[in-house]
């Protein structure tokens, strides 16, 4: 499983990547092998304002559904829109083309609240 050093992680296994004032959003490589072929990816609207923990997303596969949680606060700047006819890019480059939301955030502590390459590692390992 690949954990790129450079992004922040959440327990419920998004990934975070700043920059700036912005960060793009997705779901670990981790997540994606967990949930099997993804068919499905549900995309908030631009501009909803989101909350740190709250759902805002949908990732459907072959074997489950599963909320996308927002790991941090803020406002909903851009959608990838390739998605909705290439689902499969979640699987096939979660930390690139398969990415899902950009949101604009106020709170850098929240950012370096989240878990580092390192931390979210051990997380995999203890079978979370």
């Amino acid at each position: 499983m690949k954990t790129p050093s450079e992004l922040r992680y959440t327990e419920d296994h998004e990934w975070l990547r700043p920059d700036g004032r912005s960060a793009r959003i997705g779901i670990t490589d981790f997540a994606q092998d967990q949930l099997g072929d993804v068919v499905f990816v549900e995309l908030p609207e631009v501009g909803r304002e989101v909350k740190k923990g709250e759902a805002f997303g949908v990732v459907e596969s072959v074997k489950s559904v599963s909320d996308v949680f927002a790991p941090i606060s803020g406002k909903v700047l851009a959608v990838n829109h390739d998605l909705v006819d290439k689902p499969e890019l979640v699987n096939q480059d979660p930390y690139g083309q398969g990415w899902i939301v950009e949101i604009e955030f106020g709170d850098e502590a929240e950012v370096q609240s989240l878990l580092d390459a390192q931390a979210y590692g051990a997380l995999q390992e203890g079978g979370h």
